[in-house]
């Protein structure tokens, strides 16, 4: 078949005049440097209720980052059961998960709610996902993890 102007046309009607760009994927986890969370221990928000990240020497991998740990004890507690102790929308911030975007943590940020450890970017993060938790997990879940890229 020769080509004809129509179907020249036509060919360029089928190519995207956009190309796709690919994005990386955002880690399961926040994370800096391969450890999770700022190095926080996430074990003892729940036996202490408040953060502990200073130089924490124990360590388990899970999902690809590196849990830092203050105790034997706490590294074994977390490698048995992670899910337990790893904090929701995998330790980013769980105010702007339930806006549908992906925010950094810092420690100080957090909140058990039922048995389930959040965290927030920040304490005025923290305190705009007080005001609506259910709701906030809510959506937080239905935009997980599709915000991971």
């Amino acid at each position: 078949m020769p080509l004809t102007r129509r179907r020249f046309f036509a060919s360029l009607a089928a190519v995207p005049l956009v190309p796709h760009v690919a994005h990386a994927r955002e880690p399961d986890v926040f994370q800096t440097n391969g450890i999770a969370i700022n190095g926080t221990d996430p074990v003892v928000y729940f036996k202490d209720a408040r953060p502990d990240s200073i130089s924490n020497p124990h360590s388990v991998s899970w999902k690809g980052a590196e849990w830092q740990f203050n105790s034997a004890g706490n590294a074994a507690m977390f490698a048995a059961d992670p899910a337990k102790f790893a904090p929701a929308f995998g330790g980013y911030c769980a105010f702007a998960a339930s806006r549908g975007y992906l925010a950094p943590t810092v420690p100080e940020a957090w909140t058990i709610y039922e048995g389930k450890l959040y965290l927030n970017a920040n304490l005025r993060a923290r305190e705009l996902w007080l005001q609506d938790i259910p709701g906030n997990i809510a959506r937080g879940e239905a935009n997980w993890p599709g915000i991971l890229g």
